[in-house]
């Protein structure tokens, strides 16, 4: 299949690319940049016939996803954040988005920040405005609790194993029905809404991934891992600066639909297109030192780190297959991998943007 990644089962065979050389700032490794600045743009200026102002074309959906951030219940009026505040924040991002633009960034989406309205308009609003100065964003979704909504609904008992869900047909068709046409034209909705372009897609789509059964089939029934991905059919998207929105459902060579984990999506198409970076949101800080101190978050830590925490058993529970997906993608080429907090607004702008972060970022 040409343009086609094959999923290795085993990780041994994957060998880590270095990192080149960069200048380090905080929890980033960022490109020199001058400390003077002469900003140009080739970009033509739409003059408003009505009052005579002026917009970079680019600048319109940002400005409205700012609008958004800075809580102004009527985004498209930029005229309530004062000029100097507005300066500052561009200026202060600058060396982030030099490092950042023109690069993917592959979220998932999921949690607290899926169940929550206002959680949700932010990560919307981090997303458009994260595309508007230049980065390449990819988003993968799943949707637990929606899925069991409508299974109760339907008169459907949800069941899992090992935090799995046992998948069934009939279980099968729903979460079909629930993450390709519903939550996924949601959030594509939503994104246009805000001033992007979305295009909502599946595994199944193109054959973007190709799934297998499980080890544990007899158990869990349509539950499936990666086979392969063949991301060409996000490439042109991508480059014409739209957010393809993912729903982590495939199909086998034969045709048969499978639920996948939305974090092992993520992880293998950041590692098919060669991503900067993958972004898991989940409801918790990040990866804790101590499990029982919300204080002891570790902000940065590397492969042999992760590796020794694991061994200590101070990754546990649902961590584990969250931090093996991100050493999993960082050992097929992604740069840096972060697990942030999900419940806590604009999550995503302070984990790029910012040198503070917002929760744990893997390296290799």
């Amino acid at each position: 299949m040409a343009g086609a990644r094959v999923i290795s089962s085993s990780l041994s065979s994957l060998a880590i690319s270095p990192a080149p050389a960069e200048r380090s700032m905080g929890r980033h490794r960022l490109l020199n940049y001058p400390s003077s600045l002469s900003i140009t743009t080739k970009t033509p200026i739409i003059f408003n016939n009505n009052n005579n102002n002026y917009s970079p074309p680019f600048l319109t959906p940002c400005l409205k996803s700012i609008g958004k951030i800075s809580g102004d219940s009527s985004p498209s009026d930029d005229s309530k954040i004062p000029p100097h505040l507005r300066v500052n924040i561009y200026s202060e991002s600058l060396p982030f988005i030099q490092k950042f633009r023109g690069k993917t960034i592959v979220v998932k989406y999921g949690g607290a920040a899926m169940k929550s309205q206002s959680l949700q308009s932010s990560v919307i609003a981090d997303l458009v405005l994260l595309s508007c100065v230049g980065l390449r964003i990819v988003l993968v979704h799943g949707g637990g609790p929606e899925i069991n909504h409508w299974l109760t609904r339907l008169g459907i008992q949800p069941n899992f194993l090992n935090g799995l869900r046992v998948t069934d047909a009939s279980t099968m068709e729903v979460v079909s029905m629930v993450l390709v046409g519903k939550l996924n034209k949601h959030l594509v909705s939503l994104i246009n809404n805000a001033g992007a372009t979305a295009v909502g897609l599946s595994g199944i789509d193109a054959r973007l991934l190709t799934a297998r059964p499980s080890p544990n089939s007899a158990q869990l029934g349509f539950v499936g891992d990666i086979a392969v991905v063949d991301p060409s059919v996000l490439r042109p998207l991508i480059e014409n600066s739209h957010i393809p929105v993912i729903a982590s459902v495939a199909a086998d060579e034969e045709g048969q639909s499978y639920n996948i984990n939305a974090d092992t999506v993520a992880g293998e198409l950041a590692a098919a297109l060669g991503a900067e970076k993958l972004i898991l949101l989940t409801d918790v800080a990040g990866i804790l030192e101590d499990k029982d101190d919300p204080g002891s978050l570790v902000k940065e830590i590397d492969i042999k780190g992760v590796k020794r925490m694991m061994e200590g058993g101070k990754i546990w529970g649902g961590m584990i297959p969250k931090v093996n997906c991100c050493v999993r993608s960082i050992a097929q080429g992604v740069r840096t991998a972060s697990i942030i907090d999900g419940r806590v607004p604009h999550s995503l702008l302070l984990e790029i943007l910012t040198d503070q972060g917002a929760g744990t970022m893997i390296t290799g």
